[in-house]
C-alpha cells in the first residue's frame, strides 16, 4: 500500500522510469530505450505515453496490493489450519497434507501448506530452528592419551578401483596420523587388524574414542544402559584399553577434519604415484603420514608419553580374534556358526565334557578351541559357512556382505548347472536367469 504523498516502486520500476524518462527527453531513441530494459518497441511506446499522461505512477504494476487470480479460498485455508492445529498439531508439513487429502478430503500442495503452517507458527522452518552449540575442549596433554578412530567411506582411488574405507586413527593431542589402512568395509577384524598394527608401532594408548557404531557399543533396545561388551571391546579391556563412544560427530571433530584432508591430499597423492590397490596405497600410507604429520602436526602440551609397551604375555593375534564361550556335550561336541565340531577323545578332553571352552575364530576363517589356556585337538564334523537369509549386517558392511552374497550365489549356481541330477529345463532356466542379469541396464 502506498502512503499518501508516496509512491511505491520497485528496482525495476525505478530503472525503468529513468532510461524512459530520457527517451522523453529524447537523449535515447526509443528503439536504443527497448534494446536496454529488452523489451519491444511497440511495449516502450505505451511506456512512453503512460508516463507522459500519468507520471511515474503509470509505470507502477497495477497488480500489486491485489490478491491472485489463483489464490485459494479463505474457507479452505481456515479449515486446513483449524484440523492441524486440533488433530495434526506436531504434524509436519508433508504428513499432515496426505491426512487431510486421505482422511478430510482437503486438497493443499505441501509447499503451500507449508507457508500457512509457518505464518499461523504451528511449523518452524529448519533454518529458524535453534542449532546445537558444540563447543571446542581443549586437547590432552600427552600423545597416546586419546587417539580418536573412525572410518571413511569414500572413492580414493576415484575410477581406478571399486569405493571402499579408509580407517584413520588420529591422536588428540598432536592432530598426527598414527595409523591409516584401506579395507573394504568397516568389519570388526579389520579394525582388530588395524588396531594391532597400531600396538606393535606404537605401543598401548589410555583410550580410543570412537563413534555409537555396533563394532564399538553394543546399540540393542534391550541391552542394559551403557550396552554390553562387543568384540572390540572385549579385547581392548584384555589389554587395559579403555575405549569412549562419542555422543555426536563434533565431539570427535579432529579425524572428521582429517577425514576432509585425507580426501583431498591422499586421493591426488594416490593418482600421482598411479597406486589403484588397497595393498599398494596401505604399503604408501606410511611415507604419506610422515609428511602429513610434518606439515600439520601440532606439539603436545606436555613431552610425555603415555604409550604403554605390549607385555610379553599379551598375545596380541589370539586377543584379536572373534571369541564365543560354547558348552561341550556329553559327545566332545559343540556348534559354532551354523556347524558342528568333534573335540577329538583323550584323557585330558574327556573331563571337559559338560564344561565351557573358547571358541577363536581368526579373520581368515579358521577356528581354535581353547580351555583353561591351553588349545584343544578337534575336527569339523559339519560346516555350513556362507550369509543366510536373516543375518544381521551392519550398514557399514553393507556392500562387502552383498558381494560376498553374489560370488555365493553364482557357485551355487554354477555347482547346480554342473550336476547330472538337475533337469536340462531347471538349467536352461537358470542359464537364462543369470544371462539377464548380467545384461548391462536391463532390469528385471
Amino acid at each position: 500500500m502506498d502512503t499518501p504523498g508516496y509512491l511505491t516502486m520497485s528496482a525495476k520500476e525505478l530503472n525503468r522510469l529513468e532510461i524512459l524518462g530520457r527517451a522523453l527527453e529524447r537523449r535515447l531513441t526509443q528503439a536504443q530505450a527497448a534494446d536496454q530494459l529488452g523489451l519491444g518497441i511497440r511495449q516502450v511506446e505505451r511506456l512512453c505515453r503512460k508516463l507522459r499522461v500519468e507520471g511515474p505512477r503509470g509505470l507502477v504494476s497495477k497488480k500489486r496490493g491485489r490478491s491472485s487470480n489463483r489464490r485459494l479460498p479463505s474457507a479452505l485455508h481456515d479449515r486446513a489450519l483449524e484440523l492441524i492445529g486440533s488433530r495434526y498439531r506436531d504434524f509436519g508439513p508433508t504428513l499432515a497434507a496426505e491426512k487431510l487429502r486421505e482422511v478430510h478430503g482437503v486438497e493443499v500442495s505441501v509447499e503451500t501448506l507449508r507457508h500457512w503452517m509457518i505464518e499461523a507458527e504451528l511449523w518452524v522452518p529448519r533454518a529458524q530452528r535453534r542449532r546445537c552449540v558444540h563447543q571446542p575442549r581443549r586437547r590432552r596433554a600427552c600423545v597416546g592419551e586419546l587417539i580418536q578412530i573412525d572410518g571413511c567411506d569414500h572413492e580414493w582411488f576415484e575410477e581406478r578401483a571399486p569405493r571402499c574405507t579408509l580407517l584413520v586413527y588420529v591422536d588428540d593431542a598432536t592432530s598426527r596420523l598414527m595409523e591409516l589402512r584401506f579395507v573394504a568395509s568397516e568389519s570388526m577384524f579389520d579394525y582388530f587388524a588395524s588396531t594391532q598394527t597400531y600396538l606393535e608401532r606404537h605401543g598401548k594408548p589410555v583410550a580410543f574414542y570412537s563413534d555409537k557404531a555396533s563394532i564399538f557399543r553394543v546399540n540393542g533396545s534391550d541391552t542394559r544402559e551403557g550396552g554390553g561388551p562387543t568384540q572390540f571391546s572385549r579385547a581392548l579391556s584384555e589389554l587395559n584399553i579403555d575405549i569412549v563412544c562419542a555422543n555426536s560427530p563434533q565431539a570427535k571433530g579432529r579425524v572428521e577434519r582429517a577425514h576432509l584432508t585425507l580426501q583431498d591430499r591422499f586421493v591426488k597423492e594416490l593418482r600421482l604415484r598411479e597406486l589403484s590397490t588397497p595393498e599398494a596405497a596401505n604399503a604408501y600410507a606410511s611415507e604419506f603420514m610422515a609428511d602429513y604429520n610434518d606439515r600439520f602436526g601440532k606439539d603436545p602440551l606436555s613431552h610425555h608419553d603415555a604409550h604403554r609397551p605390549v607385555r610379553d604375555d599379551e598375545d596380541l593375534p589370539l586377543i584379536f580374534t572373534c571369541q564365543e564361550d560354547r558348552k561341550i556335550s556329553k559327545e566332545l561336541t559343540l556348534h559354532f556358526r551354523r556347524g558342528v565340531y568333534l573335540i577329538e577323545p583323550g584323557p585330558e578332553t574327556l573331563e571337559l565334557r559338560g564344561q565351557r571352552c573358547r571358541v577363536h575364530e581368526y579373520a581368515d576363517g579358521h577356528i581354535e578351541l581353547r580351555h583353561g589356556g591351553k588349545s584343544l585337538p578337534f575336527r569339523a564334523f559339519e560346516e555350513h559357512r556362507r550369509v543366510t537369509q536373516g543375518d544381521i549386517v551392519s550398514n557399514k558392511r553393507l556392500g562387502a556382505v552383498l558381494a560376498k552374497i553374489q560370488t555365493d550365489q553364482r557357485q551355487r549356481d554354477e555347482k547346480l548347472l554342473g550336476s547330472r541330477s538337475v533337469p536340462l529345463r531347471q538349467k536352461q532356466r537358470t542359464q537364462a536367469a543369470r544371462a539377464q542379469a548380467d545384461a548391462p541396464g536391463e532390469g528385471p
